[in-house]
């Protein structure tokens, strides 16, 4: 039986996203303003508070991607729940 997502999973995926979303639109940017100063600091920010959203989610629910580096533990599970495309979110 699968079970719903739930709503703190489904807010810690939207942070993900937004941050994945702003991560890639500065990097883009610098990639033509490489000189630009404010974009790079926006940009370290960013991928800090990335990480951070990654961090915590992967702590709660396991690893986003299956080379994020996370520890197996005792046995090799990467989805114990629905695949995020299953989930009808």
């Amino acid at each position: 039986m699968k079970l719903p997502p739930t709503k703190e999973k489904v807010e810690l995926l939207h942070e993900i996203q937004k941050w994945r979303f702003r991560v890639l639109e500065l990097a883009l940017f610098l990639d033509t303003h490489p000189e630009d100063g404010r974009a790079l600091e926006d940009y370290n920010e960013a991928a800090k508070q990335l990480h951070s959203w990654q961090r915590a989610y992967e702590e709660r629910y396991g690893p986003l991607i299956n080379y994020s580096g996370a520890p197996a533990g005792d046995s090799w599970t990467w989805v114990e729940e629905p695949w995020p495309w299953e989930s009808g979110m």
